[in-house]
């Protein structure tokens, strides 16, 4: 059971506290990284946004600066947006991100939760589907070290086209998922990894998802592959600091997100829901905390599970400890 965390280097104000510059942000966000390696955590994740609440727009960029002060952390897009992406660019950087960390890339490969990256990079929403489907199997050819020849609608053809730099050995492609059935078969059939994002309601609802997958990974005649999990939350010494701390940016950031798209703003009451025991939220106590995790990997059949604190911007020292009490009192207690 590998233990991490996410990041997408957001920059919400909270309260009086003005949202932090962008490179202040990228800086605390390489910073918690090398934390997370210290503390004995497994994996650190970088999303893919653009849009000014978030930092972290290239996401390779920022993992190549943490490889360069890690030696052991695996570092993995959370996620990458293949559907507007180009790639053969993605592969290349993240092929350089894995000869430049010693074989630590990984790549989660996503539809994308927001739409802003289409209209950037000239892309029709009409097309959401599509695009990740040529995508991707054009990104699982180029993992191939052979010649590639393809044509799709959406970039020029490749013929006879090998693209460099080669890793060493091949690069580690996941599909992250928000809880399509549609994408989760579809990695099952491809037999890829299966990462989840679960940032509301019930986590054991998402078992039917995993049975999905599996059903899927027989039918396409492959072994079973690990299942990740991303989920929000936060670690602290006791639970009434826990809430205290997550509570106000965490609802600030969640009503920002849900005025966009209809919802209504989060409540206290909301938010104790999602913190009980059967919720969505990871946060309380490394007791509480640990708990929960491993009932959620033994419902789920998880191999790995991300935690992501800063949902709404947290101060920088609180993040660091939470990092710290992750690492040595919950790692221990879930393995």
């Amino acid at each position: 059971m590998e233990l991490g965390l996410t990041t997408f280097a957001e920059r919400h104000a909270v309260g009086d506290r003005p949202a932090p510059g962008a490179g202040v942000r990228l800086r605390e966000v390489v910073e918690e990284a090398v934390a997370a390696e210290r503390a004995g955590l497994d994996v650190y994740g970088i999303g893919e946004h653009h849009r000014a609440d978030f930092a972290a727009s290239a996401p390779a960029m920022v993992l190549a600066t943490i490889a360069g002060r890690t030696e052991r952390i695996r570092l993995t897009s959370a996620v990458s947006v293949l559907s507007s992406d180009d790639p053969v660019r993605l592969y290349q950087q993240f092929a350089t991100l894995d000869l430049l960390s010693d074989g630590r890339a990984e790549l989660m490969a996503g539809r994308g939760s927001f739409i802003e990256s289409f209209p950037l990079f000239g892309y029709d929403l009409a097309d959401y589907d599509e695009l990740f489907a040529e995508k991707l199997a054009l990104l699982l050819r180029l993992r191939e070290d052979e010649p590639v020849t393809w044509s799709g609608r959406f970039r020029a053809p490749l013929t006879d086209a090998v693209v460099y730099p080669r890793t060493e050995r091949p690069l580690p492609v996941w599909i992250a998922v928000g809880g399509s059935p549609e994408s989760v078969a579809r990695a099952g059939l491809l037999g890829l990894p299966l990462a989840i994002a679960i940032i509301g309601g019930e986590p054991a609802r998402f078992r039917p998802l995993v049975d999905l997958y599996h059903r899927a990974l027989e039918q396409g005649g492959h072994e079973p592959q690990p299942i990740a999990v991303h989920a929000h939350g936060y670690v602290a010494d006791t639970d009434e600091q826990a809430v205290a701390d997550f509570y106000e940016p965490y609802a600030a950031a969640m009503t920002g997100l849900g005025r966009e798209r209809g919802w209504n703003p989060m409540t206290r009451t909301q938010f104790d829901a999602l913190r009980s025991p059967a919720g969505s939220l990871f946060l309380g106590t490394p007791d509480h905390v640990a708990e929960k995790i491993a009932d959620l990997r033994d419902t789920l059949g998880l191999t790995r599970f991300m935690l992501h604190p800063s949902v709404g911007t947290l101060p920088h020292e609180k993040v660091l400890h939470t990092i710290e009490l992750l690492g040595e009192k919950v790692a221990p207690q879930v393995h």
